[in-house]
């Protein structure tokens, strides 16, 4: 008797924006329909009337629950709980006559909202977590800064959270280092996210120019990456950096200018729709950010054939990385030698041209293919 395909239910907020989780969950559900033949629905609550950012195939199935989270980011901080109070009862109420509806075989929660509530529904489905960021950016509430009412809700919904994740069947993380950071679960598995680049062809790395593609934003360190960026305008000639990504880059142009870049030199641009000929045609990708869940414009540059030069921060560039083989790692923060490690590869045309080769094979490990395996492997264990 032909066995009936395997029936999975995603539930993540949205996927309307060019995001790193929307872009590997698409790439994942399209694999799993087409290769396993898998059964899949997507759950979202945010963007009801926005098209979808990244292709999905016909074969995925999507609901929008329409709870409007969004909201939140407009409301002050106590008005926000009681907000999100009352949104949350609405979606655990949609949510639970969805999954009792579909009866999935295993739901895959991207642990927003629901996992306060997920373990509770009672539709016979496997629960699994799938964390993209690491455990202390988790949430992150900033606590520190933060006033009482925060700090008290920051710490009864981090003392609930260990709870929530214990029931989970599975929580899969990114690294071996997020999984050695959750020790007080024996329920932790690590699978990394697949390279969603197969270019057609690599760097020649004829080109004097360092390229970084990320958010405009604190954590992905722009600011630090200017910095090193003044260090090595004054060791070298000819060598540009161009950086592409989303958000505001004003307060990055005025730092520009206050290190007195030259302009000639550099260029914050917008995200770009053609990654692979931003990457084939510079010679050195520099990563600058301050955290990574995984990195996956390490794996995609490494696959177009560029040496990496990164800051060894949590965790994701050294789960990555080979130190001194398909790039080079330096200390998290250090601005002196990110400009120092970028400065020696650029005087080395042969270690470039060595290291990009290596990183090429090396990022196979990554390839969709092998990424969508260990899932199977997971699934069909539970």
């Amino acid at each position: 008797m032909k066995q009936k395909p395997l029936k999975i239910v995603y539930l993540t907020p949205a996927l309307y924006m060019a995001g790193g989780v929307e872009r590997v969950l698409t790439l994942k559900a399209n694999y799993f329909v087409e290769h396993f033949g898998y059964d899949i629905t997507i759950i979202l609550t945010e963007g009801k009337d926005k098209p979808l950012f990244y292709p999905l195939s016909d074969k995925v199935k999507v609901v929008n629950l329409n709870i409007g989270f969004e909201e939140l980011w407009t409301c002050s901080f106590v008005k926000k709980i009681f907000v999100y109070l009352k949104k949350q009862r609405r979606y655990k109420k949609l949510l639970s006559e969805q999954l009792m509806q579909l009866h999935p075989d295993i739901t895959v929660s991207l642990l927003r909202r629901e996992i306060n509530f997920l373990n509770s529904i009672r539709d016979g489905s496997k629960k699994v977590g799938e964390l993209h960021v690491n455990r202390a950016n988790y949430r992150n509430f900033n606590t520190e800064q933060a006033g009482i009412i925060k700090r008290l809700f920051a710490n009864i919904w981090s003392g609930s959270l260990l709870g929530h994740l214990k029931q989970l069947n599975k929580l899969v993380v990114l690294t071996e280092k997020d999984q050695e950071a959750w020790g007080e679960l024996d329920n932790v598995a690590v699978i990394p996210n697949p390279l969603s680049l197969l270019p057609s062809s690599i760097s020649p790395q004829t080109s004097k120019r360092v390229v970084a593609v990320a958010r405009y934003s604190h954590e992905k360190g722009i600011d630090l990456l200017l910095q090193a960026w003044a260090l090595v305008e004054n060791r070298t000639e000819e060598w540009r950096l161009d950086v592409y990504g989303d958000g505001d880059r004003n307060s990055y142009e005025h730092l520009a200018q206050m290190l007195g870049l030259d302009k000639s030199r550099y260029q914050l641009h917008e995200r770009t729709d053609n990654v692979e000929k931003v990457y084939t045609e510079s010679s050195l990708f520099m990563l600058s950010s301050r955290f990574e869940g995984f990195g996956m414009v390490i794996v995609e540059a490494m696959a177009c054939g560029l040496p990496i030069v990164a800051f060894d921060c949590p965790w994701g560039p050294r789960s990555i990385i080979s130190d001194g083989k398909d790039g080079l790692l330096v200390e998290n923060g250090n601005v002196q030698e990110m400009a120092d490690a970028l400065v020696r590869l650029m005087a080395d045309e042969p270690l470039r041209r060595s290291m990009g080769k290596t990183g090429v094979k090396n990022v196979q490990r990554f390839c969709l293919d092998n990424i969508a395996e260990r899932w199977k492997v997971l699934f069909d264990g539970l």
